[in-house]
């Protein structure tokens, strides 16, 4: 599953727009959600974990899981498509840039990072792994780092009419008010 979203997403990439402006940065908020997703794939994950603390789940949970998986990647798919030429994998401001707070992005404000990070935990919790979870909670981590550098990033470009979107949107949890 993971697979199919990664070659999907980068062949949905080839459709942007030009970028006008780009956030510093790039390096530390790719670094660590690599960091997590190594940590949530890598075969190793397992073995260590064994010796410390993993659980199997029972196969209907399993599915419950892959469910939840789906779930996230149809939530940041949503987003991507609804963002269309605006997207970028960077923090940029593209061509004809604005804000955007409709479709999930009137749920959140980053709402990529919520439905990636929501398959991640739902594989690590069906890899039955700790080191998996942990993977998964660094992989969100860096998520929130880079939506941080979005946020000002974004404050700056758009000025006043971001300021008011975020004071009114949850950033990664639906529902969630400071």
């Amino acid at each position: 599953m993971w697979f199919a979203w990664l070659v999907s997403w980068w062949i949905a990439a080839l459709a942007r727009s030009r970028t006008v402006a780009r956030a510093k940065g790039r390096v530390t908020y790719r670094a660590i959600p690599a960091l997590g997703a190594i940590l949530v794939f890598a075969p190793f994950s397992q073995r260590l974990s064994a010796r410390l603390l993993s659980w199997q789940l029972p196969a209907g949970a399993a599915w419950i899981m892959v469910g939840v998986a789906v779930i996230g990647f149809a939530f940041a798919w949503w987003a991507r498509i609804h963002l269309g030429r605006l997207w970028s994998s960077d923090v940029t401001r593209k061509e004809g840039h604005r804000v955007v707070d409709t479709g999930p992005y009137r749920f959140v404000r980053h709402p990529i990072y919520t439905g990636i990070s929501l398959a991640a935990f739902a594989t690590a919790i069906i890899e039955g792994s700790v080191i998996a979870l942990i993977g998964a909670a660094i992989f969100t981590l860096g998520f929130h780092f880079k939506a941080r550098v979005e946020e000002r990033f974004l404050t700056t470009e758009l000025g006043e009419s971001y300021k008011e979107y975020a004071r009114r949107t949850p950033m990664l949890v639906p529902l969630w008010r400071r």
